[in-house]
C-alpha cells in the first residue's frame, strides 16, 4: 500500500499503523521545524456547527468551523473533504485560487484524516444538494497521529468500542446520539423533579455499612483512620436522615456500585436515582415513575409507544397495578398464600425451583414470581405485596406483607419503591432478624445500620421512597441492547499487554 497517497483504504494490520503513524510523526517534526507546531495552539472561535449550518443554509453567510477531517478527496487545484463537529459532518471546499498556493498544498500534503482543523469560509450549496462551506482560510489544530480504525464503516469490534469509547463516538454517529439523549432525559428528570419542589442533594459514596439494598460491596481501606470501608450500594439511608432532618423532598442522581455479576442489564458501576416525599407513601411513587418515565420519553421526541429491539412496548399511563400473590397465581396457577409453609416449599419442588433454607409461603411466592413470572412482564407493571423477610425497609401492611412495590418494563426490573418503615422499634427488629440471615449464610439478607435507628428513633414523618435504574432506563428508550450501550465507560477486564 501507498501508505502516502492512500490514506483513504482501511487499516487493517498493526504494520500499516505503524508505517502511517511514522509518516504523520514525520509530518508533525517538519511543522514545528518550520515554526507551525499545531500543539501550541490555544484556541479557535467556532462560530457555527455543522447540523445548524446545514438545517438552514444561510448561503453567503461566513462561518468558522472546527473538527476533525474525516475524509479529502483531492482534485487538482480545488478538493472536498467533510469535518466532524459535535452536532455531526458538514462537507468543505477547498480551493486553490481561495486559500491560496502554500495552504491549498498544506492542505494536500500535511492534513490528514483525523486532524482536527479549523476553517472559515462562506455558506454555500453544491450542484447536487449538498450544503458545504467554500474555505478561505484552515488551519491545523491538532495533528492525529494514530489513524482512526475502518474509517469508512463504522468501527464494529463490540470489545473494542467500549474500551475505547472516544474512537466509537467519532466512528459511529448513532452512539453520540445515543449519549446526548442520555443527558437530553435526566435533565428532563431533574426539570421535572425540580418543578415538584424536590431538592437534589449529595450523599456518601464510602460507607462504613453497606446498608439500603441487598447486595455485594466493593470494599476499600481508610489508611488514615485505618477503618474498611464500603462503596455504597445505596444512597437510600442518608436520604431518609434527611427527610428526618425536615428536607420533605429529596432526590439524588449517582454511582452506586455493586460487586456481582455483569450481563447486558448488570454493570458493578451504575447509575441510580433516588427520591423520597415526606407525606407520600408506595401509591404516590407509582405516579412519580409514569411521570419520569413520561417526560424522559418525551425529552428525547418519543410518544406513548415505544420499541425495544423489535417489540412494541405501550408506557401510556396508567400502568398495571397488580399483587404479587395475584399475578403469581395467574401465571403459575397457585395461590402461595393459602398453603402451608410446608405445601408452599413443596410447590417449588415440584417445578425445579431451588431455594435456601426453610423458606415460609410469602417467600415461596417471591421465588416462584422471581424465576417464572417476571421475564413475562413486557407491558409496564406494577407488582405491589411484598413479603416482609425481602423488604427490611418497608412498611408492613394489612395483609402481613408490605407497602412496596417494584415495577417492570421487557421482563425487567426497573426501580423499587416502598411506604418508608419510620417504626424504630420495627426497624431495629427487622435489622436483627437480618443479621440472623446474614450469620445463616443468606446473600439476600441487607447489612444493618444502627446510627439510622438512632436517626428513626428522633421521628421520621410517613414518607414515599423510589428509586430508578437509569441505565436501564436509557436501554429501553434508546432502543440499546446492552447496558454498556448506555454507559460511556463500561467495567472491562484489563487486556494483557
Amino acid at each position: 500500500m501507498d501508505i502516502k497517497e492512500n490514506e483513504t483504504a482501511v487499516v487493517e494490520t498493526e504494520e500499516d499503523i505503524n508505517a502511517l503513524k511514522a509518516v504523520r510523526l514525520g509530518k508533525l517534526s517538519e511543522l514545528c521545524a518550520a515554526g507551525s507546531d499545531p500543539f501550541r495552539i490555544t484556541n479557535y472561535n467556532v462560530t457555527a456547527h455543522a447540523a445548524d449550518i446545514a438545517s438552514a443554509p444561510n448561503e453567503g453567510a461566513t462561518v468558522s468551523i472546527a473538527g476533525r477531517l474525516m475524509s479529502k478527496r483531492i482534485m487538482g487545484k480545488a478538493s472536498f473533504a467533510h469535518v466532524l463537529d459535535v452536532s455531526g459532518q458538514i462537507q468543505i471546499y477547498v480551493k486553490r485560487d481561495n486559500v491560496g498556493e502554500e495552504k491549498y498544498d498544506f492542505f494536500k500534503k500535511q492534513l490528514d484524516i483525523g486532524d482536527i482543523v479549523g476553517c472559515e469560509g462562506e455558506v454555500f450549496v453544491t450542484h447536487r444538494g449538498e450544503v458545504s462551506v467554500a474555505v478561505r482560510s484552515i488551519t491545523l489544530l491538532s495533528k492525529s497521529l494514530t489513524p482512526l480504525p475502518e474509517k469508512w464503516h463504522g468501527l464494529k469490534d463490540n470489545d473494542l468500542r467500549y474500551r475505547k469509547r472516544y474512537l466509537d463516538l467519532i466512528s459511529n454517529p448513532s452512539v453520540k446520539e445515543t449519549f446526548q439523549k442520555r443527558s437530553k432525559m435526566i435533565s428532563a428528570v431533574r426539570a421535572y423533579l425540580d418543578g415538584e419542589n424536590f431538592i437534589e442533594v449529595e450523599t456518601p459514596i464510602l460507607n462504613t455499612v453497606a446498608g439500603g439494598a441487598a447486595a455485594r460491596p466493593f470494599v476499600t481501606h481508610h489508611n488514615t483512620l485505618n477503618l474498611d470501608m464500603y462503596m455504597r450500594i445505596a444512597p437510600e439511608l442518608y436520604l431518609k436522615r434527611l427527610i428526618v432532618g425536615g428536607l420533605e423532598r429529596v432526590y439524588e442522581i449517582g454511582r452506586c456500585f455493586r460487586n456481582e455479576g455483569m450481563d447486558i442489564k448488570h454493570n458493578p458501576e451504575f447509575t441510580m436515582m433516588e427520591l423520597y416525599q415526606a407525606y407520600g407513601d408506595h401509591t404516590d411513587m407509582m405516579k412519580r415513575t409514569e411521570d419520569i418515565y413520561t417526560v424522559a420519553a418525551k425529552a428525547i421526541g418519543l410518544g406513548d409507544k415505544i420499541t425495544y429491539q423489535g417489540r412494541e412496548i405501550d408506557i401510556s399511563t396508567p400502568w398495571r397495578r397488580v399483587t404479587m400473590r395475584d399475578i403469581v397465581k395467574e401465571t403459575v396457577g397457585v395461590d402461595f398464600m393459602a398453603l402451608s409453609d410446608e405445601e408452599a416449599r413443596a410447590e417449588l419442588t415440584k417445578r425445579g425451583i431451588e431455594f435456601e433454607g426453610e423458606k415460609n409461603a410469602a417467600e415461596c411466592m417471591y421465588v416462584a414470581f422471581d424465576k417464572l413470572v417476571e421475564s413475562t412482564l413486557i407491558q409496564p407493571t406494577f407488582v405491589t405485596g411484598y413479603p416482609i423477610e425481602v423488604s427490611p425497609l418497608a412498611k408492613k401492611s394489612d395483609d402481613g406483607l408490605t407497602n412496596r412495590f417494584e415495577f417492570f418494563i421487557n421482563g425487567w426490573e426497573g426501580g423499587n419503591a416502598y411506604a418508608e418503615l419510620n417504626d424504630p422499634i420495627d426497624q431495629a427488629g427487622r435489622f436483627d432478624a437480618q443479621r440472623k440471615m446474614m450469620k445463616q449464610g443468606s446473600e439476600d439478607a441487607q447489612a444493618a445500620d444502627d446510627d439510622f435507628v438512632e436517626a428513626l428513633e428522633y421521628g421520621m414523618p410517613p414518607t414515599g421512597g423510589l428509586g430508578i435504574g437509569i441505565d436501564r432506563m436509557v436501554m429501553l428508550l434508546t432502543d440499546s441492547a446492552s447496558i454498556r450501550d448506555v454507559i460511556l465507560f463500561p467495567t472491562m477486564k484489563p487486556r494483557k499487554k
